[in-house]
């Protein structure tokens, strides 16, 4: 007989093993499956070594999934955002502007975790609820809607029914792919290598991004690592400079490394191997279809500036969690309020972000010498600086 469920979320990363919780949570049976397993170790072959740091409006949605209490243990929290310069003809820091919390709020921007955690917290929460189930190693490869219900092809030859589908299964969403929905795809022709560092100079919970060329340079705090402060870097560059910076012997990398954080920290050490991840924008053409919802990377992606990506993902679940009741899960009313909710909004940040991204990788000195002045009008008109930051973390005066 064929397994009935509420929801079945496709794809158990982050955003998905979070949107099981939060359905679970909210008494709805759930079926949570990926093809690939999560990796929850730091120190396991293919973890993943980024960090995300979740903006204030995602703990409400984390609290509601009963996650939060289970992260803010590890939380650093991320009071200011620093922005360098370092694009005069030397590596050096020439303009740098701190954006402080405490101008619009009275908490942080945020609170930073390790993905690798993240996961191995989310599959804990899943084991807790009776009435979701967790299938890794499981896909999903067959889609067929019905007015009434999704019915869903497993990889291990199964079919399984869902008033709901929830397609979080990545950039290449092999559900968004079987509704036939398209996608607008930005190449910037970037990837970022993802590693932690240890460092002399407490961050004292600032989070930098320091701009040169290629795409930004970020730090992010960490909590300490044998007793030295620890931030999580990502390091945006050009294809071909991501392979020559791979290539380099560990000594030869951190003297780079340490080149391009001008010195911020003092000395850097490797705290971690190198991972290396591609940089794209994308959007989908819509963000629904029949009994079936897509969110985080398989609505649209973004590169890592501004702590936008699994932000906009948790913004998608919490929009969906508050349209969802157990009369309306599923249909098309419920939908269609979902795509006009969050599509707007999507669409603006894609487009945002990604102008960012081109500002940050320009090598052309005079343009260069114009982002550091905007860089300065912007922070010194404050009604502005406090409207982007606004802007940025999803809150309104």
């Amino acid at each position: 007989m064929r397994e009935q469920f509420d929801v079945v979320v496709s794809g158990g990363g982050i955003a998905g093993m979070t949107a099981a919780a939060a359905f679970g949570t909210q008494g709805y049976s759930v079926l949570c499956v990926d093809p690939t397993p999560p990796v929850m170790a730091e120190s396991d072959a293919g973890s993943d070594l980024r960090s995300t740091a979740f903006l204030q409006p995602s703990v409400d949605i984390l609290q509601k999934a009963g996650l939060w209490e289970r992260f803010d243990a590890y939380a650093m929290p991320l009071q200011v955002m620093r922005i360098v310069d370092a694009g005069g003809e030397d590596p050096t820091p020439r303009v740098s502007h701190a954006f402080d919390a405490a101008d619009i709020s009275d908490q942080p921007f945020g609170w930073n975790l390790p993905n690798w955690l993240l996961k191995r917290e989310c599959v804990a929460r899943l084991a807790e609820l009776p009435n979701v189930t967790f299938r890794p190693g499981i896909g999903t490869r067959r889609l067929t809607t019905r007015e009434s219900a999704a019915l869903i092809g497993l990889t291990d030859g199964s079919t399984v029914e869902a008033r709901l589908l929830v397609a979080a299964d990545g950039r290449n969403s092999p559900m968004r792919q079987a509704l036939g929905i398209g996608v607008r795809t930005t190449r910037f022709g970037q990837k970022a290598l993802a590693f932690a560092v240890t460092h002399p100079v407490p961050h004292e919970n600032v989070s930098t991004e320091i701009h040169r060329s290629g795409g930004p340079f970020t730090f992010v705090p960490l909590p300490d690592r044998d007793g030295q402060p620890c931030s999580a870097i990502v390091w945006m560059e050009t294809g071909p400079e991501v392979a020559r910076l791979q290539s380099l012997a560990p000594a030869d990398f951190e003297e780079e490394m340490n080149i391009r954080s001008c010195g911020l920290f003092g000395p850097l050490k490797l705290a971690s191997r190198l991972t290396v991840w591609p940089i794209i924008s994308q959007i989908a053409e819509r963000f629904h279809a029949e009994r079936t919802a897509l969110m985080a990377e398989a609505a649209h992606v973004v590169p890592p500036i501004g702590a936008q990506g699994l932000n906009m993902s948790l913004a998608d679940l919490s929009a969906l969690i508050d349209l969802a009741t157990p009369e309306t899960l599923g249909t098309p009313a419920m939908l269609s309020a979902y795509n006009r909710r969050r599509y707007p909004d999507v669409a603006m940040r894609v487009t945002g972000v990604g102008m960012l991204n081109r500002a940050s990788m320009i090598h052309s000195q005079p343009l260069r010498d114009a982002r550091a002045k905007m860089l300065d009008m912007m922070y010194s008109a404050a009604p502005v600086r406090r409207t982007l930051m606004q802007m940025g973390i999803g809150v309104r005066s």
